[in-house]
């Protein structure tokens, strides 16, 4: 409760939620000492989808070699303290609350959004592990994002790049989306995810002809295919690599992985055997996440349940390919933020699912409501449900046996789906 208050108090420091600009942050920076400058080795994972898929498999791998590693995330799902990860662990809340008062007097007076702030602070306390490799998950684009201050890094990837944010950017276009992430990355090492299509990568390599790192595209210079018994291989111009599966549901994490792989081989030059190991211990919540345990499984009874805080129209792609591959029926369980792609999203479930039960996102006021969700769907009237709570929703899936329920369409809801549990 005292970390929320203060969280509540310092989303009051500036009038906006979000205001694209480096001024405020490099300012409180200054006032901090500019920790930034002073941490050897840094990562800076930029995109649309994807991000925080990357930093978790490439920390998993880096463990496993014994490299000790910092990382900043978000949005959080269950605890502001999910954003900060030094030394591999997740902070103390008491450490975070004590840190935040800190940075809140170093602000004094100065304006400064709710995510300058935090990103301030955890540069700050990021001072002490210096020494670890530090990754760093951009929040919005990149350009004006206040994570875009560092002088140097030892490399960049570029996750998936797609169509979402676009009420904070004037060219609304995939062009526009890309420059934005693009346009200031450090001439360092570039890592380039698989992206939806090969017209988004030559756009992507058009918009990094004048950096001068060296660069790394999925599918030209690594790639990962499935093979034989569960096993995956993955090659690249040093040769191949054949692997396990790796603990995680959904093919598109393979890729993700993949990259992961390209950069703990080039950058830290990993043994073999550390990657086979490494992939087999990936933590990833609220991604095709099988919840196997609490309240909520004995609620869905018999069947599985999965969720995934997907949002936008790559994602819900990805998503609705698991669905495709699997033996069993799906029903999904989806709220979704106002400002999304609503009808877009669900269309890629079409012909997949059973049935579709939309409900409220519990204490977010963007997010839209069943009644307006519905109102969108005609398409999928039939299939359509409405429920007034999460463990409503779930308890329904009582009527199937050995069936798959998955809740989907906001990270948001994801949240409070883990905190019932």
């Amino acid at each position: 409760m005292k970390l929320q208050k203060l969280i509540s108090r310092l989303a009051q420091k500036h009038p906006r939620k979000i205001d694209l600009t480096l001024n405020r942050t490099f300012s409180l920076l200054k006032k901090l000492g500019n920790p930034q400058d002073n941490l050897k080795t840094v990562i800076s994972v930029v995109g649309t989808n994807s991000k925080y898929s990357i930093c978790q498999s490439l920390k998993a791998i880096l463990n496993q070699a014994n490299y000790k590693c910092n990382l900043y995330l978000s949005p959080h799902l269950q605890s502001y303290t999910e954003r900060f990860v030094y030394n591999d662990k997740e902070i103390n809340q008491e450490v975070l609350i004590n840190l935040l008062e800190d940075i809140e007097k170093t602000l004094g007076d100065d304006q400064a959004t709710l995510f300058e702030i935090l990103t301030c602070a955890y540069l700050k306390y990021c001072e002490e592990f210096k020494e670890n490799i530090t990754l760093i998950e951009a929040g919005l684009f990149h350009q004006f994002d206040s994570t875009n201050v560092f002088k140097k890094n030892l490399a960049s990837i570029i996750g998936s790049i797609g169509m979402d944010h676009l009420q904070w950017i004037k060219n609304k276009t995939i062009d526009g989306i890309i420059h934005e992430k693009t346009v200031n990355l450090l001439n360092s090492n570039i890592f380039v995810n698989k992206q939806d299509n090969i017209e988004i990568r030559f756009k992507i390599e058009n918009a990094l002809k004048n950096n001068q790192s060296k660069k790394y595209f999925f599918g030209k210079d690594f790639n990962i295919l499935k093979a034989e018994n569960s096993f995956i291989k993955y090659e690249d111009s040093e040769g191949l690599i054949i692997l396990p599966e790796p603990n995680v549901l959904g093919d598109h994490q393979l890729t993700n992985i993949s990259t992961s792989i390209a950069i703990a081989k080039k950058l830290f030059n990993i043994k073999d055997q550390d990657i086979k190991k490494g992939i087999t211990k990936i933590n990833l919540k609220g991604r095709l996440q099988e919840i196997n345990y609490g309240k909520l499984k004995k609620l869905v009874g018999s069947n599985r349940l999965i969720c995934d805080g997907g949002h936008n129209i790559n994602s819900s792609k990805a998503i609705a390919d698991w669905v495709k591959q699997q033996n069993q029926d799906v029903h999904i369980i989806i709220g979704m933020m106002k400002d999304k792609n609503h009808q877009g999203f669900i269309e890629c479930f079409k012909d997949k699912v059973k049935s579709i039960t939309l409900i409220n996102i519990p204490n977010q006021e963007g997010s839209i409501s069943k009644e307006d969700f519905k109102n969108k769907l005609n398409k999928f009237k039939e299939k359509i449900n409405l429920s007034n709570s999460i463990e409503e929703s779930i308890q329904s899936m009582n009527n199937y046996q050995n069936n798959i329920c998955l809740i989907t369409g906001s990270l948001y809801l994801v949240g409070e789906v883990l905190n019932l549990n």
